[in-house]
């Protein structure tokens, strides 16, 4: 505990990051030592001169206590490098964090992880595969790793979630900040089944560079990455460069050739990336075949067998459907209200309806 206030206030400090705190306390033996280090000893310890003198300056605003405090008075958890506890698969990385921020239990994530991510423009197709292949996940006993943000990294969670399993958040801001505001309810029950986790200090603003940064933590926590929907120029797409980098296996989910959120997956496909048509691919290359356990689906009727016929995994409007499968729209729309309460489709906004 002696240690711990001067890993905070190091990791305060913005002009060092993580390897340079790594270097100041490699060059001490002592996070307390690195922290009040002379000029003439940081420059030693291969910290460049204009960055050394902006540390001297923003040290003297920064109390080690106060930076303790303020995490305790937050319900903010702290794991440095130098604990035991801290993950083990990300200590291996390249550049891990020093300190990692985290809310909930981080003691499960020894066991097996995958993380799931893609485009916040996601299509329902992509909504759907992404819920669907994290549910399963957790239902074979892997916890799903991603960022929290809208579209994928969200679905991800919930179906997480759904499968009674464990799910991490990493974020690209303070744990005192939910970002986006909207994923309040959905940050609540991430921490009471496993962590949201940040190596941001608490106040730390949202900011692009931070969203790079925070995806080689998602990969580095994780076996393997999963990358459900992607545009060629895709944040996800650095989650996967993080995950070769790392020597992690990664997958993606194939698409549409009509979809411009497929692009970044099919060109991962082409280089080599394994094809994720379900859990089972992942589990498979993890060792765990046979681990999903699926629900049985229920006896279906001829016209349940005929609708599920005619609807693929993209959003397909109930007039079309009720003409694909020659009946009227009122006896159609009662028939799938009936599949949705069996989790075989989704009613969509518009009367649209999605194959699950």
């Amino acid at each position: 505990m002696k240690e711990l206030p001067y890993w905070l206030a190091l990791n305060a400090v913005s002009v060092l990051g993580s390897r340079r705190i790594r270097k100041l306390i490699d060059f001490t033996g002592s996070a307390r030592e690195a922290f009040s280090l002379p000029e003439e000893e940081i420059l030693k310890a291969g910290i460049p001169e204009k960055a050394a003198a902006a540390f001297i300056r923003e040290r003297a605003g920064i109390d080690p206590e106060h930076e303790l405090l303020r995490c305790q008075e937050l319900g903010i958890n702290v794991v440095t490098l130098a604990d035991s506890n801290y993950p083990e698969l990300l200590k291996e990385i390249y550049d891990p964090p020093p300190v990692l921020y985290f809310r909930g239990e981080l003691e499960e994530l020894k066991g097996a992880a995958v993380a799931v991510v893609g485009s916040r423009k996601a299509t329902a197709y992509g909504r759907n595969a992404a819920i669907k292949i994290s549910r399963d996940l957790a239902a074979a006993g892997v916890a799903v790793i991603s960022g929290m943000a809208r579209g994928i990294d969200t679905c991800a969670h919930l179906g997480a979630l759904e499968g009674g399993g464990r799910t991490y958040a990493v974020l690209g801001c303070g744990l005192d900040i939910c970002y986006p505001p909207e994923n309040k309810k959905l940050m609540a029950r991430i921490e009471r089944h496993g962590a949201v986790i940040s190596e941001f200090p608490p106040g730390t603003r949202p900011r692009p560079a931070h969203f790079p940064m925070r995806n080689r933590i998602i990969s580095g926590l994780s076996q393997a990455v999963l990358i459900v929907e992607a545009a060629e120029k895709s944040g996800a797409l650095i989650t996967a460069d993080c995950a070769l980098e790392q020597g992690r296996d990664v997958f993606a989910v194939p698409g549409s050739i009509n979809s411009l959120t497929s692009r970044g997956c099919h060109r991962l496909l082409r280089e080599g990336a394994g094809i994720a048509e379900g859990a089972e691919d992942i589990l498979s290359a993890l060792g765990l075949a046979g681990a999903v356990c699926s629900k049985p689906l229920p006896e279906l009727t001829e016209e349940q067998q005929k609708i599920l016929r005619n609807m693929e995994y993209e959003p397909l409007h109930i007039d079309r459907l009720a003409e694909a499968c020659c009946m009227p729209a009122a006896e159609l729309l009662a028939i799938l209200v009936e599949m949705e309460i069996n989790g075989l489709v989704k009613k969509l906004p518009g009367n649209y309806f999605l194959r699950v």
